[in-house]
């Protein structure tokens, strides 16, 4: 079973991410707005694997009765993780992983996103870039 969890980690926004700064997505029914909506109303309580699930059984209609079988196919085989979010490529959002995987939408204009950066315990990657380089 594959997972798309980390562990006390901070996902910044992608080096090319055309925001400048943390921007609300706004086109009803893209997965952006599905992610942001999601984890901003509900802070550390979902992982990565939870939101990127039930965001893919939304959006192909898969029945509450079905999201079991749905999710044990969907993580047999490796999903993209965070990283390549919208939220992080796009809308200038950073991710927090907490040390039980729960995440949190962090706005790098914060003080939190300035304590989580220089915190030793918490490693810090980028988003993955829109663009090759």
């Amino acid at each position: 079973m594959h997972t798309t969890n980390y562990r006390d980690t901070l996902i910044q926004p992608a080096e090319d991410c055309r925001a400048e700064c943390a921007t609300v997505p706004n086109k009803q029914g893209s997965v952006a707005l599905m992610q942001y909506e999601r984890v901003i109303e509900t802070p550390y309580v979902l992982q990565s694997d939870d939101l990127l699930c039930s965001v893919a059984a939304l959006r192909k209609d898969i029945p509450d009765d079905e999201y079991g079988l749905f999710r044990n196919e969907f993580f047999s085989k490796g999903q993209a993780c965070l990283r390549a979010s919208p939220l992080v490529k796009t809308f200038g959002w950073a991710i927090h992983h907490d040390s039980d995987a729960r995440i949190a939408l962090i706005d790098p204009a914060s003080a939190q996103f300035e304590d989580l950066c220089k915190n030793s315990a918490i490693k810090v990657v980028k988003g993955m870039r829109n663009k090759r380089a």
